[in-house]
C-alpha cells in the first residue's frame, strides 16, 4: 500500500463506563452464544487445561495452522478460537476463557484497557498492516465526486484511523485539527465524500452496494471477501514513525507476561514459515514487526493509554 500518510497521535476517545456496561462488550451474551455455536466449551479443566487457546478474528488464515504444527513439534498444543467481532476477544481473555489473543493493534488494546479497567498486556509483536481504501466503482481517488459514500469501521480506534486515511487521500477535510476525529469533525462543505460508519466486519461486503463508492476495511475482512489486496486506491504508511500504536500484538493477562510457554508461541510466530504465510495471506501488505520485546511493547501501550486519558 504505497500511498503514505503519517498516522497522527493516538486518538482520544470518549469516556466509557466499566466492564458491566461498556459498549465495547455490550455483546457479552453474544460471546457465550457465538462460542457455544462454534462448539467451543467455556469451561476449563481436565485435558483441556493443557491446551493453549488463542483468540483471533482470522482463524481461517493459513499461518495459524502452521503455528499449531510448529507448537506441536515443541510439545505445545494450541487451539485457535475464532471470533466474528473485534469486541469479543479481549473480554474473553480477561475472563480467562482464552489464554492469549492476536487480533488487535496496541491502540485498540489501550482503548479497551482505559475504558474497561482491564490491564491486558502485549507480550509479542506480529505485524503492521496498512488500512486501505477500496472501490469497485473507481480506479483512483481523483474520481470520487461530491456526495459519494465511503463505508468505514465504526469502532472508535479504527474509525479515527479510517478518517485520517480519507483526509490523507484528500477526500475529507476536518473542522480544526482533531487528534481523535469522528464523523462530527468533518467539514461537509469542504469534503468530497460522506462517511457511512458500520461494524468493521460489514465494511468489505458494502463494496457491492450501489450506494457505496468505496470502503475502508481491514485486511482480514478484505481477504475473506476475496478482494485483490493490491487493488486499493490509497492507504496509510505502516512504516512511518507514528505507526507504533498500530503494531499488532499477542495480548495476555498481566500475570502471564512472563509465561514461558506463551513467549515460546510468540517466538514460533516469527518462524520464517509462519511469517511467509502471514505475508502471503495479507497479499504482501503486512510489514512484520521485529525487535519489540514485551517491555518495549508495554512502554508503547502505557504511552498510548496516557495519551488517551489525557485527551479524554
Amino acid at each position: 500500500m504505497s500511498e503514505n500518510t503519517t498516522p497522527k497521535a493516538a486518538p482520544a476517545l470518549p469516556e466509557k463506563p466499566r466492564r458491566s456496561k461498556t459498549p465495547l462488550i455490550a455483546g457479552g451474551l453474544v460471546l457465550v452464544a457465538a462460542l457455544a455455536a462454534g462448539g467451543w466449551a467455556l469451561t476449563r479443566g481436565g485435558d483441556d487445561a493443557d491446551v493453549i487457546r488463542i483468540g483471533t478474528t482470522e482463524a481461517s488464515q493459513p499461518q495459524w495452522q502452521i503455528l499449531k504444527e510448529k507448537a506441536a513439534a515443541e510439545g505445545i498444543e494450541v487451539e485457535i478460537v475464532n471470533f466474528s467481532e473485534y469486541t469479543l476477544p479481549n473480554p474473553a481473555l480477561a475472563e480467562e476463557e482464552i489464554d492469549l489473543n492476536s487480533f488487535q493493534h496496541i491502540l485498540y488494546l489501550a482503548d479497551h484497557n482505559v475504558h474497561t479497567g482491564d490491564d491486558l498486556r502485549p507480550i509479542g509483536s506480529t505485524m503492521i498492516v496498512p488500512l486501505p481504501l477500496y472501490s469497485e466503482k473507481y480506479e483512483s481517488v481523483d474520481q470520487f465526486v461530491d456526495g459519494d459514500q465511503v463505508a468505514i469501521p465504526n469502532d472508535a480506534t479504527n474509525q479515527a484511523r479510517a478518517l485520517f486515511v480519507l483526509e490523507g487521500a484528500g477526500l475529507i477535510t476536518f473542522t480544526g485539527d482533531p487528534s481523535s476525529p469522528t464523523p462530527d469533525d468533518i467539514d461537509e462543505d469542504a469534503s468530497t465524500v460522506v462517511v457511512r460508519p458500520v461494524e468493521a466486519s460489514q465494511t468489505a461486503g458494502l463494496i457491492h452496494d450501489a450506494d457505496v463508492a468505496g470502503v475502508i476495511t481491514n485486511n482480514n475482512f478484505a481477504t475473506d471477501a476475496g478482494f485483490d489486496l493490491d487493488g486499493y486506491l490509497y492507504a496509510d504508511d505502516p512504516e512511518s514513525p507514528g505507526a507504533q500504536p498500530y503494531i499488532n500484538i499477542f495480548a495476555a493477562r498481566p500475570g502471564d507476561v512472563d509465561n514461558e510457554t506463551y513467549l515460546k508461541i510468540v517466538e514460533l510466530y516469527h518462524d520464517q514459515d509462519v511469517l511467509d504465510a502471514v505475508i502471503e495471506s495479507s497479499g504482501g501488505t503486512a510489514v512484520i514487526v521485529e525487535g519489540y520485546d514485551p517491555a518495549r511493547l508495554q512502554e508503547v501501550l502505557e504511552d498510548t493509554e496516557a495519551n488517551l486519558e489525557a485527551s479524554s
